[in-house]
């Protein structure tokens, strides 16, 4: 599928060119200072955002559709935005300040009508720095074709970038022209252009541009036409780090009854809403949307020890050290959740459906980013 080629293409070309550290650690800025990001939307936007604590304002920028505006927001207990947005697009977001900011927008898109995540990082210099012999793990963000895909980018000394990664939609033989859920391949880096802000990266292919842009924490938001890609550094092995227990505010997209058609054409049942990931030193972790409904529940397992992700044939070329995973069956129905967490952040996703997959079945998806208050 050439769309899932052209992303990681451009996901592996703007990762040599940035640079950073992989500490995990979040740069935060005073509380008073107005707070600058780029983000991106799973429709596809590429959006700047930048917010004033002091005045409680966030202005917004849609470079992809035209949308802009300045917009109120209260914080609430939780420490969640409820933005006041006259247009209806911007409705709530969660900000750890100067370091990560997710939000719901309900306007995205060419038609400025989809709901979307926006998944926005700080806004600093990006340097030529190359990211050269380090590995990343990463979620694909869609609201077509199945809505998510998780896997791993390899980068090579030599600058040659090998990508991997797990389709749960290709898993439905029936109603997915027969593709393979497992993908793979060597594509080489090249050159990327700086913007004259000097904190993104663009690329342009087959008349699209793609934008990329990171933090010194080692995240990566790339923007694409179809979709987010949000990557986090990949950890040195494979064990759960229980430093990550803890409770996480997150923002996520849903879609339910979805099916494709010709083109990658989705239509199903969108959706935004809030949850809370809650994640213990044992691994289980539970998220619970805001109306106290279980969406997901389980023990994290490591993908390098789940035999139907990595060791087969086929399956994952890379281990996705830090990339967790369970999967949990109820009927018929199974659901496939994949989890990574990144010094205060959790990015998650989820795919349902009945298997063995026939002919016009509906399947459904979300997933979010979670961002750490304490």
């Amino acid at each position: 599928m050439r769309w899932r080629t052209c992303c990681l293409f451009s996901f592996l070309t703007f990762l040599s060119a940035c640079g950073g550290s992989d500490t995990g650690t979040a740069t935060t800025s005073p509380q008073s200072a107005v707070h600058s990001y780029n983000g991106s939307a799973s429709v596809g936007d590429f959006i700047t955002l930048s917010v004033d604590p002091t005045n409680l304002t966030i202005t917004y920028t849609n470079h992809t559709n035209g949308d802009s505006g300045t917009v109120s927001y209260t914080v609430g207990a939780d420490g969640s935005y409820a933005i006041n947005d006259p247009n209806g697009n911007l409705i709530s977001a969660y900000e750890v300040p100067g370091y990560a900011l997710v939000l719901q927008a309900a306007k995205a898109g060419p038609n400025h009508a989809t709901p979307a995540l926006v998944v926005a990082v700080e806004s600093g210099p990006v340097t030529l720095s190359t990211f050269e012999g380090s590995t990343y793990n990463y979620m694909q963000f869609r609201t077509t074709a199945g809505g998510l895909e998780a896997g791993s980018v390899a980068i090579s000394a030599t600058g040659t970038g090998t990508d991997s990664s797990y389709w749960p939609f290709g898993a439905l033989t029936a109603i997915n022209g027969g593709q393979s859920p497992y993908n793979s391949g060597t594509i080489p880096i090249s050159a990327a252009t700086e913007d004259a802000s000097g904190t993104f990266f663009t690329f342009s292919d087959q008349s699209q541009t793609i934008s990329v842009f990171g933090t010194e924490s080692g995240t990566f938001v790339v923007d694409t036409p179809s979709g987010t890609i949000f990557g986090l550094q990949q950890a040195a092995t494979k064990a759960f780090d229980p430093s990550v227990a803890g409770t996480y505010h997150s923002i996520y997209y849903s879609k339910t009854n979805a099916s494709t058609g010709a083109g990658n054409v989705e239509v199903g049942s969108p959706a935004l809403g809030s949850a809370t990931v809650t994640v213990t030193a044992a691994g289980a972790l539970t998220i619970t949307d805001s109306s106290g409904t279980v969406m997901a529940q389980g023990t994290l397992a490591a993908v390098a020890d789940t035999s139907y992700l990595y060791g087969g044939s086929p399956s994952l070329a890379n281990p996705c050290n830090g990339l967790f995973t369970f999967r949990t069956t109820n009927g018929s129905e199974q659901q496939d959740v994949f989890v990574s967490f990144l010094g205060q952040t959790v990015m998650f996703s989820s795919f349902s459906a009945v298997l063995p997959s026939v002919a016009g079945e509906t399947y459904s998806y979300y997933y979010g980013v979670g961002l750490s208050q304490s």
